[in-house]
């Protein structure tokens, strides 16, 4: 495993990390194969495992919970996060204070510890002010049970915005970032938010570095019946799953071949390149599937085959001239 500093701390988390949206505590996958995945990744190196409140309403952290209370909790990273709302009532949701240590408390419960080593603002609420928010997580921090904090889906404005309140106040700023990011998606982070999180020093931990299994190749030749895709209704996830994004991935899959790689760890090799990037958090049903991601580390994408990727992205011919820099030492780890 290759372990990466997040951003500017001193906390080193796995390249590969674990999440659990849409797995662990819901239907799809039954308690003993979340357990048997969650020991293949922390058996293979994995040491930061990410979950939130809304994650199966609050089963996701119970079934973490429980699983990791075999292992020694001092080598973990764990993140939880809160925004979405988790009940009918009306301060059971967004980033107030009283929201904030309710959900971190009640995060604690489900998942049996001392004190979350990451806690995600899991979207920027445009209700509550930034300065409450951040003197809340303060509070938090200097209570112990948040090591350090971040924001997700934050755009740069939204973060400038929370880094300006923690220096008003002498309070502890957001270390890290949580886009959405993989070849296919790549305006969460690139641009205007990659210059400040650049500029903060801000890490970046990336969620569906698979396109939401677009790039494992699953449907290069058709819809598997069972999948989200066969069964999506909302415009979004129609458009993620549309002819022409199916066809790229055909594309990469060629490249992959080529490699004598899969799909996955080719599109997992060419987020972790991003100089920004600390970690992808992947999903896994299968202990199988975290074994096979893993070997996106051993992958040496050359300026040629990042090339060739790009233009594909891109919709550009393949130009050997062409060089691309390697940004592998942009940024110290």
């Amino acid at each position: 495993m290759e372990y990466r500093r997040l951003g500017l701390t001193g906390m080193q988390v796995s390249a590969i990390s674990l999440g659990a949206w849409l797995t662990y505590g819901s239907d799809k996958v039954a308690f003993d194969t979340a357990q048997e995945c969650i020991k293949v990744a922390i058996e293979n190196g994995i040491n930061f495992i990410d979950i939130a409140n809304i994650y199966s309403n609050g089963k996701a952290e119970e079934t973490v919970g429980k699983v990791v209370q075999s292992y020694d909790r001092n080598k973990l990273v764990i993140s939880t996060k809160a925004y979405f709302p988790m009940s009918d009532d009306v301060n059971d949701r967004g980033l107030s204070r009283k929201n904030i240590f309710q959900s971190v408390h009640q995060s604690l419960e489900r998942l049996q510890m001392d004190y979350i080593d990451i806690f995600f603002c899991h979207r920027y609420d445009a209700v509550t002010r930034t300065d409450e928010t951040v003197r809340a997580i303060e509070d938090l921090i200097r209570q112990g049970k948040i090591l350090y904090w971040g924001t997700s889906m934050w755009n740069g404005d939204q973060i400038e915005e929370a880094w300006a309140a923690a220096e008003k106040y002498n309070a502890y700023g957001p270390v890290v970032e949580q886009p959405y990011y993989n070849m296919m998606d790549r305006d969460q982070l690139e641009g205007e938010q990659e210059a400040v999180l650049s500029q903060r020093g801000i890490g970046t931990v990336v969620f569906s570095p698979l396109a939401g299994g677009l790039l494992t190749g699953k449907y290069n030749n058709g819809m598997p019946p069972e999948s989200r895709a066969a069964t999506a209704t909302e415009d979004w996830m129609i458009e993620q799953f549309s002819e022409h994004r199916i066809e790229k991935a055909r594309d990469l899959t060629v490249i992959a071949e080529e490699l004598g790689v899969t799909l996955s760890a080719l599109a997992l090799a060419w987020v972790l390149k991003h100089p920004n990037v600390d970690s992808a958090i992947i999903g896994a049903s299968k202990p199988t599937q975290i074994t096979e991601n893993i070997k996106a580390l051993d992958i040496d994408l050359t300026a040629e085959v990042e090339e060739r990727i790009e233009g594909i992205l891109q919709n550009k011919p393949y130009n050997s001239t062409r060089s691309i820099p390697d940004p592998a030492e942009v940024r110290p780890r």
